[in-house]
């Protein structure tokens, strides 16, 4: 999966300061390390697996402008090879007795529940200052961000996934947020972007002639899916708790019966199920509320802008549009609309 990375900003204060200059600088690196993509291909030293992988990169990036109607820009048509396995490093941090996220502010793009390093151990320090002040923290690696369009993005040598499907999804799901974005309104942003990586994915292998390996992506989104139910599962277990009026020491005890019972009920899984072990890494972690703060993220929005897509029949421009209106309406005004869209009144 994919998280919007903040870039060129205003800001105030000495610390705010250091921090975007430390991200301006990241992404001027990364940048100056890109390559035009035709001159990367015609190198005779690039791997043959690389070079295959950009080459379905390079067709994605033509069939996203010109099958799903998503900007035709220089974004995507050069590459860089970070020489790291993530292209940055994102802090999400909550309350120990809450699931709501920390929130930072910048100035384009309003609130945001997490902020990112392009340097893990700077990532890292930040994290263990939240976790000094009292604060549950999650320290997530993430291949691909967007700038939006303030600079043309590259591809990264970090989505160049084995999964073609996760390949030219990672492709789709960036460009949709050049499409649409909502300031201060990162569920639907996310949501929006999953569903058009996901229409995206699917017109894909349709006009390849692969149905093999659509129904093959198909069944990982489902395994996907389940592994979220029960993530989400065990949020509603956490926030019934931290609803109750018991002291702390009982609700860190319950907090900790909670998240033991989450790792027995995914060893299960695992058990009857040898595929959910692709998850099994992620769950080794100590976990905390900050693991589960985004966990919707992704997906809260999906269904009804799946409702508006087919109401749409289909005509991904049109849905654009539609969507598109939604930014012209206070957030919860566009709440309420989306959960009558779940609901198939459009």
């Amino acid at each position: 999966m994919s998280l919007l990375a903040l870039l060129l900003l205003g800001v105030t204060g000495c610390s705010n300061a250091l921090y975007y200059m430390n991200v301006l600088s990241g992404h001027a690196q990364l940048l100056n390390a890109q390559r035009p993509l035709a001159e990367v291909l015609a190198d005779p030293a690039l791997p043959a697996q690389t070079r295959k992988r950009l080459e379905s990169l390079q067709a994605a990036r033509d069939f996203a402008s010109r099958e799903l109607a998503l900007p035709d820009n220089d974004s995507y048509r050069s590459y860089a090879d970070l020489g790291r396995p993530y292209a940055v490093w994102n802090v999400v941090a909550t309350p120990p007795y809450s699931l709501k996220p920390k929130q930072w502010c910048f100035i384009f793009v309003g609130c945001i529940s997490y902020r990112g390093y392009y340097r893990r151990e700077q990532a890292q320090t930040y994290a263990d200052q939240l976790r000094a002040q009292g604060l549950d923290v999650q320290v997530g690696g993430v291949r691909a961000y967007s700038t939006l369009g303030w600079s043309d993005d590259p591809l990264l040598n970090t989505m160049l996934y084995r999964s073609e499907a996760r390949r030219v999804g990672i492709i789709f799901h960036e460009l949709a947020h050049q499409q649409l974005f909502i300031k201060g309104d990162t569920t639907f942003n996310e949501s929006f972007a999953s569903l058009v990586e996901q229409e995206g994915v699917r017109r894909w292998f349709l006009a390849q002639g692969k149905p093999a390996s659509y129904q093959i992506y198909m069944e990982e989104h489902q395994r996907d899916v389940r592994f979220k139910q029960m993530l989400l599962q065990t949020r509603e277990k956490l926030q019934k708790l931290y609803r109750q009026n018991i002291d702390k020491k009982q609700m860190q005890k319950g907090k900790e019966r909670i998240f033991s019972e989450l790792k027995q009920i995914f060893a299960r899984l695992k058990k009857n199920q040898p595929a959910f072990s692709v998850y099994a890494q992620w769950m080794a972690q100590d976990l905390n509320n900050a693991h589960l703060a985004l966990v919707a993220t992704y997906y809260e929005d999906v269904p009804a802008l799946r409702q508006l897509l087919k109401a749409k029949q289909g005509n991904l421009r049109a849905f654009y549009r539609a969507a598109g209106e939604l930014a012209h309406e206070d957030q919860q005004k566009r709440r309420i609309l989306l959960r009558q869209w779940a609901k198939n009144r459009l």
